[in-house]
């Protein structure tokens, strides 16, 4: 009995040592904390705020730079140079490689894993795709006129209406595309190229649980995200809520107005969300936009909590407090394969890493 005790005891420490030594949360600065131009390290350089983020296999980084109307590229030494579009901040615009390609407010940027990247030219109203091997890019979705057409066909003969973001289906052959001005999500069959809406009937307003996704209606859906397990997730700005789709196509809403109480911070209701992603737990990871907060909802429990923010505008950097560390706006969340958070602090033209939260 007596060897039973001891082995348990010396189990007991062990398993206090392992949580102990499990390093703290920690939050850094990437890209934007400074001034610097493009070729300066990203940390120290001028961000035109910064929206999506994405990664490639090479250890490089991409930024949507929605106000800076480009995307940069930081290499694996913390480069930062321009991709596409052009480069706004400099009096001599300078194009890009990547074709000559102008964007219009672009918003959401993704990378597939054979290393193509598609971006949401917001009012341009379309996707434009670039290869990442040989650096082409062409228009693959929408016609560059605003309006609400084409479905069942293809898609470069559709047409949007403000495409807010973009994002990959896991096994990578299809993207959701946020048509916020038609108040739909469209999916786009990457092998075939056919669009088609699978979430909102283009009617204003709130949908009832249960209802069929594609003849419901939606307040204003900003991004769309899917798990592991095939729900996808959509996001409304004004409607300040967070709805669900699940593989049967049936909507539900899992956050909205009135289900927290408002109040103390921990309490508010979401104000003017504006993208989300999922982590490697297949929690949903929230930008707060006008609330300065990142939230994480826990489809599990239902739960939801503050993960980084003070719930106040400002630019304060705690390294060792994600809680007191301050964000102005924050547009964009983006979960690295390696589950590192990436978070655009848009309106602090930064961009963020938050490590083992």
């Amino acid at each position: 009995m007596r060897s039973i005790v001891i082995s348990l005891f010396i189990i007991a420490l062990c398993l206090g040592s392992l949580q102990a030594a499990k390093p703290a949360a920690k939050v850094e600065c990437l890209a934007g904390c400074g001034s610097g131009p493009l070729g300066a390290p990203a940390r120290v350089a001028q961000l035109i705020e910064p929206f999506g983020a994405a990664f490639d296999k090479q250890g490089n980084w991409y930024i949507c730079e929605h106000k800076g109307q480009r995307i940069t590229r930081v290499d694996a030494k913390g480069i930062i140079t321009l991709f596409a579009g052009k480069d706004s901040s400099s009096r001599s615009p300078e194009a890009s490689a990547s074709g000559q390609l102008e964007f219009n407010d672009p918003h959401g940027v993704v990378i597939s894993k054979d290393q193509q990247m598609y971006i949401a030219d917001t009012l341009n109203h379309r996707v434009v795709k670039i290869d990442l091997k040989d650096g082409r890019g062409g228009v693959i979705a929408g016609t560059g006129s605003k309006g609400y057409s084409g479905d069942g066909g293809p898609a470069v003969n559709a047409t949007f209406n403000q495409l807010y973001a973009v994002e990959l289906s896991r096994a990578g052959d299809k993207l959701y595309l946020t048509d916020l001005g038609n108040r739909r999500i469209r999916l786009l069959d990457l092998k075939s190229g056919v669009v088609t809406t699978i979430a909102g009937s283009g009617q204003e307003g709130i949908p009832t649980d249960g209802a069929d996704a594609a003849q419901s209606p939606l307040v204003d859906p900003r991004a769309a995200t899917v798990d592991s397990k095939g729900r996808l997730y959509i996001l409304e700005r004004r409607g300040n809520a967070l709805r669900t789709v699940d593989q049967n196509g049936k909507i539900r809403t899992v956050i909205g107005p009135g289900t927290v109480r408002s109040g103390t911070v921990k309490e508010r209701d979401l104000n003017g969300p504006k993208n989300l992603c999922v982590d490697l737990d297949d929690n949903v990871i929230i930008a707060d936009t006008e609330n300065h907060l990142i939230r994480r909802f826990n489809p599990k429990d239902g739960a939801t909590v503050i993960i980084a923010g003070t719930g106040e505008k400002g630019d304060r950097l705690v390294s060792d407090n994600l809680l007191k560390t301050q964000f102005n706006r924050p547009h964009g969340v983006f979960v690295h394969p390696s589950g590192v958070l990436y978070i655009s602090d848009s309106d602090n033209h930064r961009v963020l890493k938050l490590s083992n939260w």
